[in-house]
């Protein structure tokens, strides 16, 4: 009984193995539809009596304008050119800030992010964060950071059912991710942490001095080179 169980469970990790190296290398270089996030939002929108809202449009990373790029990489993730998935740093940071009982936004990298929001749900347990541990890696590999950023600003929240840069763009400020200015991407980037409580256009006083912060960090960023 106990050989039949380990035979099952070889079996089902080589499937679950192979298929995951599948999936990302076929999203590699095929738009990713819909994610696992826009999936359980739609469905919190019924349960609470809403419209399931989801607004998605896909663009190339070429119609995605640099401010916007820039300014994720400001607000999310100052070393993502640099590590390799994993920012060890921010993540010590973060964690003797918890310690202290404070939170800090910075311990997940847009590798993580994307990982996360693409392959796996939302919530916290070992389970997942092991699984994303394990697919951050996976994109690092076979993906590279070109197309990390492409798949991340395609396909996070960016306001209440609003997804991807396109979308974003449109919904805030009527216009397409390409002519993003570098305030209206820092507005964007600056609700990132809880998109669905705070307005990147007509924004809060909070909201209106993270976009300060952001657009200074977004100078000593320079030309990106993937």
């Amino acid at each position: 009984m106990i050989k039949k169980i380990f035979r099952w469970l070889k079996k089902a990790m080589l499937w679950f193995l192979g298929l995951s190296i599948l999936t990302v290398i076929i999203f590699k270089w095929v738009p990713i539809p819909i994610t696992p996030l826009m999936i359980t939002r739609a469905i919190e929108n019924k349960i609470d009596g809403n419209d399931a809202v989801l607004s998605h449009d896909w663009v190339s990373l070429d119609q995605i304008s640099p401010n916007l790029q820039k300014a994720v990489i400001a607000s999310e993730d100052g070393n993502f050119l640099k590590h390799h998935g994993f920012d060890f740093a921010a993540m010590q940071k973060a964690f003797k800030n918890n310690q202290k009982g404070k939170r800090l936004k910075g311990g997940s990298t847009i590798s993580q992010q994307t990982a996360k929001n693409v392959f796996l749900w939302q919530g916290r347990s070992y389970l997942r964060k092991g699984l994303e541990a394990y697919f951050t890696v996976l994109i690092e590999l076979i993906w590279g950071k070109e197309r990390i950023m492409e798949v991340y600003l395609n396909s996070i929240e960016m306001g209440n059912g609003v997804y991807g840069a396109q979308e974003a763009a449109r919904v805030w400020y009527r216009t397409s991710a390409a002519n993003l200015t570098k305030r209206e991407a820092a507005g964007i980037a600056a609700i990132l942490p809880n998109p669905r409580k705070y307005k990147a256009s007509n924004s809060s006083s909070y909201i209106e001095r993270r976009k300060d912060r952001i657009m200074r960090n977004m100078r000593h960023i320079g030309k990106i080179e993937y």
